[in-house]
This record gives structure tokens, C-alpha cells and sequence, in this order.
């Protein structure tokens, strides 16, 4: 039997990522290892599916060798978090002691815009700039994957209530543009990598949307999508922060959102590439379709009309 493809960050909920990737190579019928924290229902979701699911944590070593022992590829994802260096050194490290052969990183697209004397303010970024650095070094055979900005986890969190209450996205992007990219667009690109990894390592791939244009564009692109009109309204960056707060969530990943913010306002999110068409043969979603597809979640239900 071949040997497994190791997918970190398997038990994702739908749509996140490494959940999405498991389940593309699971339907081209290779062979998946997928790594979730705790045995949950959606563990045993992905056993059904026909992963191999081991339980572990990617800051825990014994555990990463009970994950990586066996696998030659893999594809190592994290979500914000402060502890993102830390466990990226730890699973290279062990898998530099497994000799694996393809290490596909989820990267950050500002990476390319960061060096040994320009970094930002998100603490994520420069975690993530750190981390490809410790990878290269690591002497494994690496690619990096860098998407811009998602469509699920920023636009689907953060917009849908201020479009169904008001008919407005109240961002703070000012007039910068950005290229916002599918959850689902990326997932195809790592599983066309770890699928077929040789010709790809060494290499940086840029992940984007087909178009980068402003919020005033990607309101009209709303406003198409759900047959109602959608105006952009620019909001300061610390109030937007301190509401996000408010909502408990974490400080470290409010100032990574509130960082993204203010680069955005500064144009550093206007990045266009062809990535995501060449690697899979299929152009990345736009945000009209993406918001078509999820018109529920931006539309007040009729009950909520009435009342």
C-alpha cells in the first residue's frame, strides 16, 4: 500500500482547509493520514470518509512522530495562533528525522513583502515570515503556498451581519484593493501538490482571486449576487478592533485582523496571480459567485422581516 499522505489540521470545521484537502485526495482515492487535536464527531467524520485519523498535537514531539513515521509527504497548516513558529519547527523537525520528501507549508501571501529588515505589525506575519525561514534552513524539501486574504475565514465571518442588518460591508480597507481567494481554490491547489510534489519543491506559489479591485467594486459584485443593493462603508481600524475584542476573541488574532486592516488601507493586499489556474486547471472563484453560493448567510430571513 502507498504510503499515507499526512494532512495536518484534518478536523477543521467544513471548509476550512486541511478538512477540504482530506477530503479531495480521499475522492482521487489516495491514501490520507489525517491529524486531528481530539477524538471528536469529526474524527470519526473522517474515518467514514476512509482517512487514516491519528490523533496529536503539533507542539507535542512524541506525538508528531506517531503522525509523521510513515508518511514521505505531507501538508503542515495552522491556524493564528502565537504558538505558530514553535510548532512549525517542531513538525519540521521530525520530519527531517523521518526523511520526508515533500513538505508542502501554508504560508502567508505578506510574506512576500517581509525580509530581514521590513516586517508589519501583525505578530502572524512575522510568525509566518520566521517560520519559511526556519523551513529553508531546515534543509527540507519545501514548497510554500501563500494565499492572499480568504473568502471564508475573513468575508464570510465578518461581513454577513452588517449586509443583512444594513446592506453595507463596514470594513476597515479604505481605497486599497485586495483579491480575496476560496478556501476551496487553495485546498485544490495543495492536493495537486502533495499529489504530485517532485516538480514543485523549492518553489513559492501565490494564491489569489481572479480580480484585485476595492470594496466599493466588491460591493457592486454583492449586490449582483444577491439582487439587492450593497454599498462599502469605510470604518476606522481601532474601533473595529476594540468591537472585535468585545467579542472575546483572541488578542493575538485581533491584532493580526486589525494589522490586515491597516494594510489593506495601504494597498499591500493589491497582489494578482494565475497560481491557482496553472496548478489546477480551473480559475479561483469570485467573490459574486462565492457570494452567491452563501446568499443565505447574507440575507435576513423573512421571520426576521416580520418581527
Amino acid at each position: 500500500m502507498a504510503n499515507p499522505i499526512l494532512v495536518t489540521g484534518a478536523a477543521g470545521r467544513v471548509g476550512a482547509v486541511g478538512r477540504t484537502v482530506t477530503e479531495l485526495l480521499l475522492k482521487q482515492g489516495k491514501a490520507v493520514r489525517a491529524m486531528v487535536r481530539t477524538e471528536d464527531e469529526r474524527a470519526q467524520a473522517l474515518r467514514g470518509l476512509g482517512a487514516e485519523v491519528v490523533v496529536g498535537n503539533l507542539l507535542d514531539l512524541d506525538s508528531m512522530h506517531r503522525v509523521i513515521a510513515g508518511c514521505e509527504t505531507m501538508y503542515f497548516g495552522m491556524s493564528v495562533s502565537d504558538a505558530y513558529l514553535a510548532a512549525t519547527v517542531n513538525a519540521a523537525a521530525v520530519a527531517k528525522h523521518h526523511s520526508v520528501k515533500a513538505f508542502i507549508n501554508m504560508s502567508q501571501m505578506t510574506v512576500s513583502q517581509m525580509s530581514i529588515t521590513e516586517t508589519t505589525p501583525s505578530p502572524q506575519h512575522k510568525l509566518h515570515w520566521l517560520a519559511e525561514q526556519a523551513l529553508n534552513w531546515s534543509g527540507l524539501p519545501v514548497v510554500h503556498v501563500r494565499p492572499t486574504v480568504f473568502l471564508e475565514g475573513f468575508f464570510l465571518t465578518l461581513t454577513p451581519d452588517s449586509v443583512r442588518e444594513s446592506d453595507q460591508i463596514r470594513l476597515p480597507f479604505g481605497e486599497g484593493k485586495t483579491s480575496p481567494v476560496a478556501v476551496e481554490d487553495v485546498a485544490r491547489v495543495i492536493a495537486a501538490l502533495v499529489a504530485n510534489p517532485q516538480p514543485h519543491i523549492g518553489k513559492i506559489y501565490h494564491l489569489t482571486g481572479p480580480q484585485s479591485e476595492n470594496m466599493h467594486f466588491f460591493a457592486q459584485e454583492y449586490s449582483k449576487a444577491l439582487g439587492r443593493t450593497i454599498t462599502f462603508q469605510d470604518i476606522p481600524v481601532e474601533p473595529w478592533r476594540d468591537e472585535l475584542l468585545k467579542r472575546g476573541w483572541p488578542v493575538h488574532l485581533v491584532n493580526h485582523l486589525a494589522a490586515m486592516g491597516d494594510l489593506h488601507r495601504a494597498g499591500r493586499f493589491d497582489r494578482k496571480s494565475d497560481d491557482v489556474l496553472m496548478l489546477t486547471g480551473q480559475r479561483p472563484l469570485s467573490v459574486q459567485e462565492f457570494v452567491r453560493m452563501n446568499a443565505a448567510t447574507f440575507t435576513a430571513s423573512a421571520k426576521a422581516k416580520e418581527a
